[in-house]
């Protein structure tokens, strides 16, 4: 059999050499975007949290816990800096989408963050619970562009097992009840068909989201930490009443979960 010529695959697969050096680079950006807007290059808060739906910025807003860094010189989002035991954090809000995601995360890291949180809401696949409930992703299901630009091609982005391990571990201590598992990552969340969601229910899914399999092979191929969880909070708007996320659109219950994390990450970390 002949092997396929870029001539014969999609777009979204030619010309790919994962291991070849990008011309543009979110340094180059950054410090265009410095120049422009005349912002310093102080680094961002060594943990930042990527907020999808912006449920949790709103929140920390409303409750007056936010500042706005001014240094932050993305053309795309506010980077809002918040306080937490003692501690800054960085938050993103309404970055949706695996390309919005990754290039946040790329920017992240150049500009000095050391650990990356992702709290996506997600719809859901397998009937494990009633919602809303949280998912440690472990794996995500490659159903987006971004990640074939980072990783060959394969069927999932895998998360690092010792971050999913270290983020049951210190939920569990905490009394916070999460599944892990595999999430769906689509880039089109109005063409979730029946013929998909038995596919996905078939390979043990758990639930869809818009952003794990992207930022998960980003990290991969960069070598960075990046941890993916989906606040299952909806059916895809099958039922009536559906999208309830609990309190404050379950941001304080989200924080806790992450800062459960973040605590037993920075405490390795240091050890």
């Amino acid at each position: 059999m002949t092997a396929p010529t870029n001539d014969d695959l999609p777009p979204i697969l030619r010309h790919k050499d994962h291991r070849a050096p990008s011309v543009f680079t979110p340094d180059a950006l950054l410090r265009e975007a410095r120049r422009q807007k005349g912002t310093g290059a102080d680094a961002v808060p060594e943990i930042c949290v990527l907020d999808p739906d912006g449920d949790i910025v709103r929140h920390l807003h409303a409750t007056n816990r936010t500042r706005r860094v001014s240094s932050w010189a993305c053309y795309h989002t506010d980077l809002h800096a918040f306080e937490h035991d003692g501690l800054s954090y960085g938050i993103i809000g309404c970055a949706v989408g695996a390309a919005f995601a990754v290039l946040v995360a790329e920017e992240l890291f150049v500009s000095g963050c050391q650990l990356l949180v992702s709290m996506t809401s997600a719809g859901q696949i397998l009937p494990v619970q009633a919602p809303p409930y949280y998912i440690i992703v472990a794996r995500a299901l490659r159903d987006e562009g971004t990640s074939y630009h980072y990783l060959p091609p394969a069927e999932y982005s895998l998360a690092d097992e010792r971050l999913v391990q270290l983020a049951e571990e210190s939920l569990a201590a905490a009394g916070v009840t999460a599944q892990v598992g595999a999430t769906w990552t689509t880039d089109a969340p109005f063409r979730e068909t029946a013929e998909a969601i038995a596919a996905a229910q078939d390979a043990g899914i758990l639930a869809v989201e818009m952003e794990a399999a992207a930022l998960y092979a980003f990290a991969a191929a960069r070598e960075r930490p990046v941890l993916c969880f989906a606040h299952v909070t909806n059916q895809m708007g099958r039922i009536e009443g559906d999208f309830e996320k609990g309190v404050a659109d379950g941001a304080e219950e989200s924080l806790n979960v992450i800062m459960q994390v973040i605590r037993r990450w920075r405490d390795r970390v240091r050890a």
